[in-house]
């Protein structure tokens, strides 16, 4: 058995497959994980979703911040733009057993033999590795149990620290920032949302995973990056996102012979 961890795919499902033939995927033998965003600005959002849920065991995948929008909008929060392509998957007769599945998705996946973490953005610099599965799974029961209240809070940029979240809803907040939205943080640790993915010289900040870069930590792969274009300065810390949606291409990273394999991306008619 392989295991191919693969970057954003955000509907980008011909680019899936492509990849997926490329190493020469067999859903009876391999595993392939996913680090969030399925779906949003690529052209078949539907597909991959559809896709993804009837790999069943031989997928694992964390939510990542689209993935999470267009479940919130199904309770009437959130925001759904022409950009993001769902068009075809908010009018599929099967949009409520997607949602009913892609709900269900982790925000951080543990594989305890190897120590290994699949995460969408990252892990917050105060947290160490039980403090952020103890709060990813505070996330997934709320979500589980009620759905509602989780997205009618999830929007906004506060608390910035873990140690001052303090109300239940500044917690999942927070856990939520730090699991789907977060790329660079402020040398004390707090987040920095603002920042839209660009790399940037701002001496202040530094990308979240430079935290984590002394200490005992588990062998991290996560998405959200695209302008790392997979590089990342930690060692055993994977960027994954390598803007297939941008038209640079889709990666996938095989945790048994450490390679990676990429497929050219999605390129928008203009």
């Amino acid at each position: 058995m392989a295991r191919y961890v693969i970057g954003d795919v955000q509907g980008c499902f011909d680019q899936l497959t492509a990849l997926l033939q490329l190493v020469d995927f067999n859903a009876d033998r391999d595993q392939v994980w996913f680090c969030g965003d399925l779906i949003a600005r690529g052209p078949k959002s539907l597909e991959c979703l559809r896709f993804i849920r009837d790999l069943a065991d031989n997928a694992i995948t964390v939510l990542g911040n689209h993935d999470l929008n267009f479940l919130a909008s199904l309770y009437g929060f959130g925001k759904i733009s022409a950009a993001d392509q769902l068009t075809a998957l908010q009018q599929a007769p099967d949009k409520q057993l997607l949602a009913d599945w892609l709900i269900q998705q982790p925000l951080l996946y543990h594989e305890p033999q190897h120590n290994l973490v699949l995460v969408h953005a990252g892990l917050a610099p105060e947290w160490d590795l039980p403090t952020a599965i103890i709060a990813s799974q505070k996330v997934e029961a709320a979500l589980s149990q009620r759905p509602e209240a989780v997205f009618s809070q999830m929007y906004g940029n506060t608390p910035t620290l873990w140690s001052e979240a303090i109300t239940e809803a500044d917690k999942l907040r927070f856990s939520i920032n730090s699991l789907t939205r977060m790329r660079y943080c402020y040398s004390d640790g707090r987040l920095e949302l603002k920042e839209k993915g660009e790399v940037t010289t701002n001496p202040a900040l530094k990308p979240w995973f430079e935290f984590w870069n002394h200490r005992q930590r588990p062998e991290i792969f996560f998405g959200h990056w695209a302008a790392l274009q997979g590089q990342c300065s930690v060692q055993k810390i994977h960027a994954l996102d390598t803007g297939c949606v941008w038209g640079n291409s889709l990666t996938a990273y095989c945790i048994e012979t450490q390679r990676r394999y990429s497929v050219i991306g999605y390129k928008k008619q203009l």
